[in-house]
């Protein structure tokens, strides 16, 4: 494993906005490129560390405080630590920044409404609708659209490779990894 800086990549969104299947690419592309990282999805983890949570606003807070915890840990040993997390409120993503501190990048996974219920497998947007399952982010709970994110990614208009190479040029830039050397001259990594 090459040296690298450990951070945080928090990556917010709504239900469908690809934060899981770009969270996997990054990482994908990290571990080939020698570098420690590691993927926190929300639904991962709702399944063991907060499987007593559910999603009442109390338990939102606490789900995400203890994401952000795990994910310290892991940046403090050198790990980049990828959070796909809905992260539903502008509280749950300054709390999150806050326990994090230096390394944290919030990254706005963003896509139209109409996109992510497309993409819905699960059904859940049509049981939302239907009144089936409450608070249901973007549907009968509120999503605050992130305000001034480090990056934004719009997952409805930039491929997966696109997106993954904007935050490895991210990253590089802020120094959390190293320049690659090409010809003696510094290169981001591509």
């Amino acid at each position: 494993m090459s040296a690298t800086r450990g951070a945080v990549i928090w990556m917010a969104g709504l239900s469908g906005a690809g934060k899981s299947t770009l969270a996997d690419a990054l990482h994908q592309r990290l571990k080939e490129a020698g570098h420690a990282s590691i993927v926190l999805d929300g639904d991962v983890l709702r399944r063991g560390l907060t499987a007593n949570l559910g999603f009442t606003p109390e338990d939102r807070t606490e789900n995400l405080r203890r994401i952000a915890h795990v994910a310290t840990l892991f940046m403090q040993q050198g790990f980049i630590a990828i959070a796909a997390v809905i992260s539903p409120e502008h509280r749950h993503r300054c709390m999150a920044r806050e326990i994090v501190g230096e390394g944290f990048i919030e990254v706005f996974v963003n896509a139209s409404l109409k996109v992510c219920e497309a993409r819905d497998v699960k059904g859940l947007y049509a049981r939302a609708r239907r009144g089936e399952i409450p608070n249901f982010t973007g549907i009968s709970g509120p999503f605050d659209v992130p305000i001034g994110p480090e990056v934004m990614i719009e997952t409805d208009r930039v491929s997966i490779e696109e997106a993954v190479g904007h935050l490895l040029a991210h990253l590089t830039a802020l120094g959390y990894l190293p320049r690659e050397r090409a010809h003696g001259r510094p290169r981001l990594a591509k």
